[in-house]
């Protein structure tokens, strides 16, 4: 099991909010936390640097190559997709047989509008922080998007004005689990954010579009109601604990 963590997080928070490990090792999985982070989507260039990476890491340490599965926390699953397609389309020693993301912000056209309708919200202290950071990255990545958006399509999983899923062709016959928690009650009054403003919307309307194009045997959404919490017992429906360990390991080996 490979894994990504958030964007500004590393292995150490991963295994210590994701429950993995133990859980794993009994079930005959190696579980590699990667510290790959601040990557919201992955330029050809890093992709390839990451594959190669992969790859020295499982040839060292004498892991086997089937069986992989790939999985990311947040921008962690938006990385933890684009590789896994690359990986099939570069015929790589490693091969992904599943991917699984939570709670990520695939469409990241989207994730520029809604940063600038929570700045004009001007609601909670980290929704400003986050959306002013967003804007400003994405302009100087990107560009503004009324001048085209080209750009992001190119970049990432998935843009649902356009219905483009370019960079997950690949996945086919993969195995795909989407999670996410919907809870609109907590996004309201923290934030102040409706449904269509959360990551959990765009899974959706992901796990849709696979659907239909794919078609449904291997393609699961799976939302949850009040498992999102931190370790340290904050209420946060952005979480690594959305994810039930021991059914996703039930899934792996299915």
């Amino acid at each position: 099991m490979i894994l990504f963590p958030c964007f500004p997080c590393d292995a150490k928070n991963t295994l210590s909010e994701f429950k993995i490990s133990d859980i794993s090792i009994e079930n005959g999985f190696s579980v590699l936390a990667m510290n790959l982070n601040q990557r919201l989507f992955l330029t050809q260039i890093e992709k390839q640097e990451l594959v190669e990476q992969l790859e020295k890491i499982v040839l060292e340490n004498n892991l086997p190559k089937e069986n992989v599965f790939i999985g990311g926390f947040s921008s962690g699953g938006n990385v933890s997709l684009l590789i896994s397609d690359y990986l099939v389309q570069n015929k790589s020693k490693i091969q992904s047989k599943g991917v699984f993301v939570v709670d990520s912000p695939i469409d990241l056209l989207a994730l520029y509008k809604t940063a600038q309708k929570n700045l004009k919200l001007n609601f909670s202290q980290p929704s400003i922080q986050e959306a002013t950071w967003i804007k400003s990255f994405f302009d100087k990545e990107f560009g503004n998007p009324k001048d085209g958006i080209a750009k992001y399509e190119n970049n990432s999983p998935f843009t649902l004005e356009t219905q483009n899923i370019q960079n997950l062709r690949n996945l086919k016959n993969l195995k795909i689990r989407l999670y996410t928690e919907p809870d609109l009650k907590w996004w309201q009054e923290n934030r102040k954010n409706n449904y269509e403003d959360l990551n959990a919307y765009y899974l959706k309307k992901l796990s849709d579009k696979l659907k239909t194009e794919f078609g449904s045997k291997n393609i699961e959404l799976i939302e949850t109601k009040n498992r999102g919490y931190r370790a340290n017992g904050e209420r946060h429906p952005h979480s690594w604990a959305i994810v039930n360990e021991k059914d996703l390991i039930k899934w792996m080996t299915e």
